[in-house]
């Protein structure tokens, strides 16, 4: 995604705390979170990855893995590894922490969706003219 069309979208190059928050408590592991506690991961998170997009798994101790771990079962992070060959033939493997932007990016429009619905909820009553109550009301008498 071109960084106009992610600005156009709500979400700019690097996630805002408020994003990443919102995404968090959108999550399905997320739904009965609260807004402080989704906020404190978030802020948490963040920390690791500054304006990156990718980390080293390498810098994480175990209780921060775990954050990540459930992070990717709600599918907001995902990993990726790279492999290479050493100067004396053997094998070394990276791994590495992402963003999964695109999912972020959806649980935020669904919240803003939801949002935007609950201030429109109408009643299925409300597009029932007035006049319709009276007479069956008399109808029934």
């Amino acid at each position: 995604m071109a960084e106009d069309e992610e600005k156009e979208n709500g979400l700019s190059t690097a996630l805002t705390i408020e994003q990443l928050t919102g995404a968090i408590q959108n999550s399905v592991d997320g739904r009965t979170m609260q807004e402080s506690a989704a906020r404190m991961m978030a802020e948490h998170v963040l920390n690791f990855f500054g304006y990156s997009e990718r980390i080293i798994d390498n810098i994480l101790e175990q209780e921060d893995r775990d954050v990540f771990y459930m992070l990717e079962d709600a599918g907001l992070l995902t990993t990726e590894r790279e492999e290479t060959t050493l100067y004396d033939g053997r094998e070394w493997r990276i791994h590495y922490w992402l963003f999964r932007r695109e999912k972020i990016l959806d649980l935020i429009e669904s919240q803003m969706e939801r949002e935007s619905q609950g201030d429109e909820e109408q009643s299925v009553y409300d597009d029932i003219p007035d006049g319709v109550w009276s007479s069956r009301m008399e109808m029934d008498s």
